[in-house]
This record gives structure tokens, sequence and C-alpha cells, in this order.
């Protein structure tokens, strides 16, 4: 058996399933925030199924998952959205609150914290 040290975090999490499941709790938590809600606002069923898809297939790849990711780059993905600091701290803490809820452990949900850190000056712009 291979040691969770040589594995990629894509394995430590529980590979794709387990983000799938994870982004689906996440966007719930996201969709139904009051601060954040209406970045869905009059998205459809549908554009809502793709950014999702495309958001799952972000995280494997980026987590060192087979998958490949086909859409834009998080700046030009967010780009006038005018997300604040303020919304960032919130998707952080449902962030946290997912990973929880998964019982994620703590090396892994590091990781993956500040992963999406490592994004924010492409995301936040207000």
């Amino acid at each position: 058996m291979q040691e969770t040290t040589d594995q990629s975090l894509y394995q430590r999490i529980g590979g794709y399933d387990a983000i799938a499941a994870a982004t689906d709790d996440l966007l719930a938590r996201l969709q139904a925030d009051p601060q954040l809600g209406d970045y869905w606002k009059g998205a459809s069923s549908d554009n809502r199924r793709k950014a999702r898809q495309l958001i799952v297939d972000f995280m494997a790849e980026a987590a060192g998952g087979p998958t490949f990711y086909n859409g834009r780059t998080m700046q030009l993905s967010h780009d006038g959205m005018h997300i604040s600091e303020s919304d960032w701290q919130v998707f952080m803490h449902h962030s946290a609150a997912t990973l929880a809820h998964f019982e994620v452990p703590d090396r892994e949900t590091s990781d993956v914290l500040a992963f999406f850190e490592s994004l924010k000056s492409e995301i936040v712009e207000a």
C-alpha cells in the first residue's frame, strides 16, 4: 500500500466522488447564504449545472486527479462580479464548514483552504 505522504491531495481526500459531494455541499451553502446567494440569481438550472461541473473538474485537476479542466481562468471567470473581502471571508467560512461536515482530516483541510487562499487575488475585486 502506498504511503499517505506519497499520495496526491486528490487521492487523500477520496477522489472524484468526494470532490463532487463536497462541491455540491459547498454550492448549496453558498447559494443559501444571504450575502452570497445573489451571485446565482438569474442563473438557469442548466447554467448552474455547467458551473458545478466546471468547479468539480477544476478542483479534481488542481488536487492532482486525472480530470482535465477546460474552463476559463479564475480571474476571467470572476471578473466583474465585484466579489469583496467580506464575500471572500464568507466563502472561506462555508468552505471550512463543508470540509468539517465531511470530516476531512486536518492536513487535507489545510491543503484545500491554502489552495483556495492562493486563488484569492484572482477572485476578490472590491
